[in-house]
């Protein structure tokens, strides 16, 4: 047997695994008209499964699962939830090489990125697990002294995510590991273009020992026509959504009728800086992986760089030499890089932006072009002398594409990293202590990394301000967001 049949017998293997029907109240079902969703492999554009297409009632039927749920998992013990956690951690890790193929075939990452990315999302299992028993309210003497003031957290209720298809798996243990935690109930509905690994999420935390109704997920063809009765049912209590802030803004008006919690993660925008003092070999090595992680496709992704006059030709060189080396390639392929884009909008939409720019006066050093199919390839761009017309300063690129500008002042560079509607992450390189910290401060960002490019750690705070999203995931911080504070008066 070749090593490629062994490759499509694994590949195969990996897809019958996973379920392809909808999760609602603890069983595996079709949705109510018996229609289905295709899911492509962006690297062939061959159809790799169907997977069911939920109703609007399927969506009411997950609801009511979960709210009926809610009734007795609020009430569960802390320590239950923990291990429940703790055993799903321990599957995903067992896995892994499981999940990454799995999702590399519907996402197209290479495997190794999978492979980190199955990790970052155990991560947060592990990290809910040990959050889960320290859940905790205070006890004071009010200010008179005549009483007590008693305050508890109690779990928000029933909640609805909406999950990408950048990150499959981890967008969804980001969200799903603290609701857990804190004793709520859901309903996933993840992208439909990458609805594999949130299934196979499903599968492994029913093994776990999840209780029928605390997680329901809904596969679906349109989003927004099927959970919008969702968002806007008097049983639901919050709302968490990570996507484009476009999308997010209409979701928040649809939350705003039921008065629901929210959390959104929505657009980046993220400027890279590099000053005259940097260490340039480490700021090189920090801009290939705020850049190429994920092919691009990250909200966290270097979407402009910035770099003193005195550097910024050189850096621009050296940036170019080491993206243009990159192999492209299907992500299951040895010694593949770079993937496809996630599909042909995608594509045509990083294909515009670099025309834009060029027609504007950017030179392209590397790059610059698609690369005939099959598959959504585009090739790893360098842009140097880029305009300050150019589109790609103000959208978000959303693709292996690296525009570099100079600067000639730190108020200069501050300034162009703070001209921007979004506001999710900055990276910073200098040598100098009082110069971090200063531009740290007067960033205009959720998350700044320092010295380094990668800022994602299932033990922080994630979230940005201004257009780019309001609340917080990961970290202590992450479970607050399901809980609600109670205060109770009492008088001695």
């Amino acid at each position: 047997m070749s090593a490629t049949t062994r490759g499509a017998d694994a590949e195969q293997a990996v897809l019958a695994a996973v379920p392809k029907q909808l999760f609602i109240g603890g069983a595996w079902r079709d949705g109510a008209e018996g229609g289905t969703v295709p899911v492509e492999d962006p690297a062939t554009e061959a159809t790799i499964a169907e997977v069911a297409d939920a109703t609007e009632q399927d969506a009411l039927d997950a609801l009511a699962a979960a709210h009926e749920a809610f009734a007795s998992w609020r009430d569960s013990a802390p320590r239950e939830r923990s291990d429940i956690l703790r055993r799903a951690y321990e599957a995903i890790t067992a896995r892994s090489d499981e999940l990454a193929l799995l999702m590399t075939l519907e996402m197209g990452k290479p495997v190794a990125e999978s492979k980190a990315e199955v990790v970052y999302a155990a991560g947060f299992l592990r990290w809910y697990a040990e959050e889960a028993v320290r859940v905790n309210g205070r006890f004071t003497v009010n200010e008179a002294g005549t009483g007590r003031v008693l305050t508890m957290k109690q779990p928000v209720g029933p909640c609805v995510f909406i999950t990408p298809w950048n990150f499959p798996l981890a967008m969804g243990t980001r969200k799903i590991g603290p609701a857990i935690a804190a004793g709520c109930t859901m309903v996933v509905k993840p992208a439909k273009l990458t609805p594999l690994s949130m299934l196979m999420l499903a599968k492994i935390l029913e093994e776990a020992g999840l209780p029928a109704g605390v997680l329901n997920v809904v596969t679906a063809r349109s989003s927004g026509s099927v959970m919008k009765p969702v968002i806007t049912d008097p049983r639901t209590r919050k709302l968490s959504f990570t996507g484009s802030t476009e999308v997010g803004r209409t979701l928040m008006a649809q939350a705003s009728e039921q008065i629901l919690r929210v959390s959104m993660e929505l657009g980046g925008n993220a400027p890279f800086i590099v000053f005259e003092d940097a260490d340039l070999e480490a700021a090189l090595d920090g801009a290939m992986v705020a850049k190429m992680r994920n092919i691009g496709e990250a909200c966290t992704a270097a979407n402009r760089f910035h770099v003193a006059d005195s550097v910024a030709g050189e850096f621009a060189a050296r940036l170019a030499e080491r993206m243009g080396a990159l192999k492209l390639g299907r992500g299951t392929e040895e010694g593949v890089e770079v993937g496809p884009l996630i599909d042909a909008d995608q594509l045509g939409k990083v294909a515009e932006l670099v025309d834009d720019a060029v027609a504007k006066g950017a030179r392209v050093l590397c790059g610059g072009e698609r690369v005939a199919g099959p598959g959504h390839f585009y090739r790893p761009t360098v842009l140097a002398d880029v305009p300050d017309d150019a589109r790609l300063l103000r959208e978000e690129i959303f693709g292996p594409v690296a525009p570099v500008k100079g600067f000639a002042s730190e108020d200069e560079a501050i300034a162009a990293a703070n001209e921007t509607e979004f506001g999710l992450v900055a990276y910073l390189y200098t040598s100098g202590l009082q110069r971090a910290l200063r531009v740290s401060e007067r960033l205009e960002t959720g998350m700044v990394g320092l010295n380094q490019g990668m800022v994602s750690n299932a033990g922080a705070p994630f979230g940005g301000v201004k257009h780019s999203g309001v609340g917080r995931e990961g970290g202590p911080e992450g479970i607050e967001e399901y809980l609600e504070i109670k205060y109770v008066a009492m008088s001695v």
